[in-house]
């Protein structure tokens, strides 16, 4: 009879460092770039009149260590005032030999971590060398893992923090030495190197107009094809970059609503990350231009995610063995 290793939220929030993390995502993306991987587009259920869902994400590794993953993740925008995570679910790691469960884990510390993770190395890879100053949008989970990836891989001598609620703002900022809360995004914004947005909002969050020449943005809040975060003029100003191509083209507002308005065409996609990080883009190519990235939370990266877990839990003696 095989067993499961199941991991809590606490125990992957643990194990989950970010920069192993970081460089796990690095692996991942550079394997899909290579088409390594397999990704179908994610499942989404969303029932009539309801504004949570339920998506399905599935990944499949072959070769050596052949591995299947799915993520189950429940978004209910409600959970924040609950003082919930608005990401729950489970990533499951399936035996790619004999199709056998081995691990469960938590899903919102998995997604709040390799979210963050894939951004910092967006951040890395196309922020301006000289980048010194970050806004935040946001201040719910994602803006908090956010903040702590990305001062990782950049200094920064300033961050400004803002949220529609101004206590969360002052909260997330009153944690962190040099950020500050100020009350508009247009506050946060102007003047910064690099900008988060991790909002649930389905409209523009963000305007070209307060953006400084050579910003880097990492989108991450929007991933459906009817919500987005980025106005259509800082889109069209980008060089816009993705986790997955095809996962863009398919499901990201702020580039499909750009394209509908006539914004953008269809060869806007400067490249995938994982491109970036293989040497066969170059990325940022001036220190002018804006580069965003379009992070959608992709499945390999939760594969790749949970495996890393999965195998310093084994060294660690952690989480619990079920009989199943």
């Amino acid at each position: 009879m095989s067993s499961v290793l199941v991991l809590s939220q606490r125990e992957v929030e643990e194990l989950l460092d970010l920069p192993g993390c970081i460089e796990a995502m690095s692996e991942a993306l550079i394997a899909l770039a290579r088409g390594e991987l397999h990704q179908p587009l994610r499942f989404v259920v969303r029932p009539p009149g309801e504004e949570s869902l339920l998506g399905l994400m599935p990944s499949h590794r072959g070769g050596g260590g052949p591995l299947y993953a799915l993520k189950t993740v429940c978004v209910f925008p409600g959970n924040p005032a609950r003082g919930l995570d608005a990401h729950q679910g489970t990533v499951t790691l399936y035996d790619g030999e004999t199709g056998e469960l081995r691990a469960a884990l938590n899903a919102s510390a998995v997604t709040a971590i390799r979210t963050a993770a894939c951004s910092a190395l967006a951040t890395r890879m196309l922020a301006r060398a000289d980048a010194r100053e970050l806004a935040i949008v946001g201040a719910g989970v994602q803006a908090r893992s956010h903040l702590e990836a990305l001062t990782l891989v950049r200094h920064f001598e300033r961050i400004r923090i803002t949220s529609r609620t101004a206590a969360h703002a002052r909260g997330l900022a009153d944690g962190w030495p040099g950020a500050e809360a100020v009350e508009t995004v247009e506050q946060a914004v102007r003047g910064a190197d690099v900008v988060v947005t991790a909002t649930n909002s389905p409209n523009p969050v963000l305007r070209r107009e307060w953006l400084k020449e050579g910003a880097h943005v990492n989108a991450v809040g929007a991933c459906l094809p009817h919500t987005r975060e980025l106005d259509s003029d800082t889109v069209s100003a980008a060089a816009f970059f993705v986790d997955s191509r095809e996962s863009a083209e398919n499901e990201a507002g702020d580039y499909l609503l750009a394209r509908s308005e006539g914004a953008i065409g269809p060869e806007h996609i400067a490249a995938e990350l994982g491109e970036v990080l293989a040497g066969t883009h170059p990325g940022r190519t001036d220190d002018a231009t804006i580069t965003v990235f379009e992070s959608l939370g992709i499945a390999v990266e939760d594969l790749y995610a949970a495996e890393y877990v999965v195998r310093r839990a084994r060294e660690a003696d952690r989480g619990t063995e079920v009989e199943f």
